[in-house]
């Protein structure tokens, strides 16, 4: 006995059919809205394995990305952001994209007393989407996140420069100031670094009078040290000799 089409459907692949690409992408999206953004990264997934040549695997891939942002997975979704980029470099997405790659490294940035690296790398990105895109909304956006991004550097900077300071390092200290000055001229970091830098110099005089005292003291006292040797040989010596005639 032949079976329907719809029974030979069921025979085959049971109950349910496989939801197509709209129809994942459409659940997706609602999972994304609700804030359910680990379920929304894997039916995104789902779309890009399942239907790598649909139009919905280019919306999933992006919008892939972004869940994984909202999960704070900052890493994972800078590498989905960045994959993006390589494939489709002419996409007008690119701006959104290049600037979701700078949050990635801003939203884990340190604090001013840990290392700077991800604020750099932050910085990098938000400069590439300024000089790339500059008529680009996300432009607008990444001179805000750039300048927080500056800002941080010179406070850490000025920072690094007080702990040394703190300890006697004052050319070391002055070192970090000068960087300050040299690559923060627009911040108010540039003036604290030109008013710490006066200080160090004036430590840095203070410290080298006190050498040069110490020194010509030192001094002072070796050749009266000597004068003492010297003369009280030569008393002994006469005394010597003296009793020598005697």
């Amino acid at each position: 006995m032949l079976l329907s089409g719809c029974g030979v459907w069921k025979h085959f692949f049971g109950d349910d059919m496989e939801p197509s690409p709209p129809e994942l992408m459409s659940e997706g999206l609602e999972k994304f809205r609700s804030g359910e953004f680990e379920a929304a990264t894997e039916i995104f997934q789902k779309v890009k394995d399942r239907y790598p040549y649909s139009k919905d695997a280019l919306q999933a891939e992006l919008k892939m990305a972004d869940a994984l942002y909202q999960r704070d997975m900052f890493d994972e979704a800078y590498e989905e952001y960045s994959e993006f980029e390589k494939l489709h470099p002419k996409n007008p997405e690119i701006p959104y994209v290049i600037f979701q790659e700078g949050m990635c490294f801003y939203r884990q940035s340190s604090t001013i007393d840990r290392d700077q690296s991800k604020t750099l790398r932050a910085r990098e990105e938000f400069e590439r989407v300024i000089k790339r895109y500059k008529n680009s909304p996300y432009a607008n956006l990444a001179k805000r996140k750039l300048r927080e991004s500056l800002v941080n550097m010179a406070e850490h900077e000025v920072y690094v420069g007080n702990f040394y300071y703190r300890i006697g390092k004052y050319e070391a200290a002055m070192d970090r100031y000068l960087y300050v000055i040299d690559h923060f001229p627009d911040l108010g970091q540039y003036y604290e670094a030109i008013e710490n830098i006066k200080k160090c110099k004036e430590d840095l005089a203070q410290e080298k009078a006190i050498e040069e005292k110490e020194r010509i003291e030192g001094r002072s006292w070796w050749s009266s040290f000597k004068h003492f040797v010297f003369d009280t040989e030569s008393d002994y010596s006469s005394g010597s000799n003296s009793s020598n005639r005697d």
